[in-house]
Formats: structure tokens, C-alpha cells, sequence
């Protein structure tokens, strides 16, 4: 922790870098990747503070919309979508993934009832997954389009994909070599960026 705290101590100290950034935001891209500490968008894209909005939650997980029970994640995603109005969503998983491969391995969450519960809810299982893989590609490949599924679903995502003022991306990082491919619709397939 304590070289954490050493940099931010000083990394205010450099005002001018930082001055622009009161005056708003205008992020083009909504990124919505796991909590996973190996996952680091701004640097993955190399983003500066201001370029990406970001959603994090365990596993990449966009659940499912309803309007009778808001949650952070939807309204996270409204408001990049119709308040920013970002051009581009990407959903990221990446490999080694812990929520995935739980589900993947049918492992027995009772110890943690949240986490079961939030994968329970709003996870599909992955499909054609091998519970060998520790990479767990396939399944978490397989999991960015479950997930792309739902985001579409969203009434304001829906809206400004048929206005053409939206993208959707899906993407998945490799953690263990630092490649990212992106899902390609006319092969069906996770290629090179």
C-alpha cells in the first residue's frame, strides 16, 4: 500500500496537467470491463483521464434492464449513453477470468453468498467451456456476447444503435500476454485488433 500512497501524494502536485478536466468530461467511449485488478482500460488503450467512462463489475456483467429495480450498472450505462453521449460501448473480458471460470467449474460459492447470487442473477453460463482451460477463453469469449445481448437490450442502447449514433464492441484481453482481439461479426470470431 505504501507506494500507493507515496505517488498520491505526489501526483497532485502537478495542477496544470490537471486544470482542464474541471470544466467536464466528454468521454467518447463507455468501457465496461471486470473489477479484476489485471485489468487496467486506461491502460490497455492508453487513455488519458477524461477519454473513457468506466463500468466495472465482477465478471464484466451487464444485468439484465429493469426499469422497476435501477442499479448502478444501468444507470451508469444511461448516463454514458444519453448524458455523454459516448459513440462507442465496449464490453472487455479477459482471460483467467474468476467469475467465469467459477461458473465454468460449477464451483460451490455458498462462502460467498453475494458473489454467488450476482452471478446467479445476471450471468448466463458459458457455453462450450472447457474447465481445463485456466485461461477460460472460450467461455469468457462466449460470456462478452451474453453480455453484448443484454447491453443491446437497454432501451437507450437500443435507440441509439437504430439511430446509427452507437457502437458496440466486444473485446477480450489476454492478461498473460497483453493481447486484446475484438469480436468480428462477419467471421463470428475474436481477431487481432
Amino acid at each position: 500500500m505504501q507506494p500507493l500512497i507515496d505517488n498520491a501524494r505526489t501526483f497532485g502536485q502537478r495542477p496544470e496537467e490537471f486544470a482542464k478536466l474541471a470544466a467536464g468530461q466528454s468521454p467518447q467511449v463507455l468501457f465496461i470491463t471486470c473489477s479484476d485488478s489485471r485489468v487496467v482500460p486506461a491502460l490497455i488503450t492508453g487513455a488519458r483521464p477524461g477519454e473513457l467512462f468506466e463500468l466495472r463489475t465482477a465478471g464484466n456483467i451487464v444485468p439484465p434492464y429493469g426499469s422497476d429495480r435501477p442499479t448502478g450498472e444501468a444507470a451508469t450505462i444511461e448516463y454514458a449513453v444519453e448524458v455523454l453521449g459516448v459513440q462507442d460501448v465496449v464490453v472487455c473480458g479477459h482471460s483467467h477470468c474468476g467469475a467465469v471460470g467459477a461458473l465454468v467449474r460449477g464451483d460451490d460459492l455458498d462462502g460467498v453468498p453475494a458473489v454467488r447470487d450476482w452471478l446467479a442473477h445476471a450471468a448466463d453460463e458459458p457455453g462450450n467451456a472447457d474447465p481445463d482451460d485456466p485461461t477460460v477463453m472460450r467461455a469468457v469469449q462466449n460470456h462478452v456476447l451474453a453480455q453484448l445481448l443484454r447491453l443491446r437490450s437497454y432501451p437507450c442502447v437500443e435507440k441509439r444503435l437504430a439511430d446509427g449514433r452507437l457502437r458496440v464492441r466486444g473485446w477480450y484481453y489476454e492478461v498473460h500476454t497483453g493481447a486484446v482481439r475484438e469480436h468480428r461479426v462477419d467471421t463470428d470470431g475474436f481477431e487481432a485488433l
